[in-house]
């Protein structure tokens, strides 16, 4: 790599975190916010300290489990160091939900660039209720697929919305990707089975199967997940090589409910999670990454096609409590 590529990576990577900053920055005023109030009137860290760091953790939507193993970690660190000053409580906090996040975390092994599968295209399946921004999500992963060089086909399969199949097309034709849809109503595994055997001829590298979102708890939903995969694998043995669980992180522990709903019904490969540039409930996204054993892949922390970015738990923690 030349000096002019090391120069646009680091361009690259500065713009990255300075939307990560700017998405996260209502969670991260939340939640400064209450790391003051938690602290204000004391120079270390004490029972009363952690009592309201666990109810500032709770409410900033991390989750029960989670915050009391952070606040477990500290209470340990509290007990090997004997002091600690309030003013580090912030990086402490850091150091200590990024270590804990390190522990279980299974590092990506792809971004965007799903790799062809010899003579099959790649093929992701992606799940999750209605409003959570699944097609948005569909379009910017094809847009950063297609600006990769690979050659994507979508399949329109949730065929119950006309809106659904209409918004997918208008995201298929910006990134430049082949859209395979029926009438509205038609049968959603008959447009899966369409959609692979298509760019299995044109030998595309990956194709996105947009698929029904209706209410995750209802069975039938659960039972036509499977038939869309049983039939995609007449055509591709392996299909899908992912299953990608859209999440709205506006919804706070509503989206780690529907993460535990969805992992329990269908195989679940990875997460999503969405809108994070316009709530304060960024923390859901620590107590996901944290709880389930499920990597989130990628966080949308705005509107345009690079605001849908690859999931690092340490730049994501870092940038929530940068002061």
């Amino acid at each position: 790599m030349g000096i002019f590529d090391l120069f646009k990576k680091k361009d690259r990577e500065q713009d990255a975190r300075q939307t990560l900053d700017q998405g996260l920055e209502k969670s991260r005023e939340g939640l400064l916010g209450k790391l003051t109030r938690a602290v204000a009137g004391k120079s270390k860290v004490d029972e009363e300290v952690l009592d309201n760091l666990e109810e500032m953790l709770i409410t900033s939507d991390v989750g029960i489990e989670t915050t009391l193993r952070i606040i477990e970690r500290i209470e340990e660190r509290v007990s090997r160091d004997k002091y600690l000053n309030t003013s580090e409580l912030s990086s402490i906090l850091r150091e200590e939900i990024i270590a804990l996040l390190s522990e279980g975390e299974k590092k990506s092994e792809h971004g965007f660039l799903f790799e062809k599968q010899g003579d099959n295209p790649f093929v992701v399946m992606v799940v999750g209720v209605n409003g959570v921004g699944k097609t948005t999500t569909i379009g910017k992963i094809a847009s950063r697929l297609q600006n990769a060089g690979k050659r994507v086909y979508i399949g329109a399969a949730d065929t119950f919305r006309a809106a659904a199949i209409d918004q997918l097309e208008v995201w298929a034709v910006r990134a430049g990707a082949k859209l395979v849809k029926q009438q509205m109503g038609s049968d959603p595994a008959s447009v899966a089975f369409d959609t692979l055997s298509a760019a299995k001829a044109a030998g595309a590298d990956v194709v996105i199967i947009d698929t029904a979102g209706r209410l995750h708890n209802k069975v039938g939903l659960m039972n036509e997940l499977t038939k869309i995969r049983n039939v995609m694998q007449k055509v591709v043995p392996d299909a899908p090589n992912e299953v990608l669980l859209v999440l709205d992180g506006s919804t706070g522990q509503n989206a780690y409910e529907q993460a535990r709903q969805f992992s329990a019904a269908t195989q679940v490969t990875s997460l999503a999670v969405t809108k994070l540039d316009g709530t304060a409930k960024g923390g859901v996204v620590i107590g996901i990454s944290e709880r389930m054993s499920i990597p989130v892949r990628y966080i949308g922390v705005g509107e345009k096609v690079e605001d849908l970015q690859i999931f690092d738990s340490r730049s994501f923690v870092e940038s929530l409590f940068r002061g």
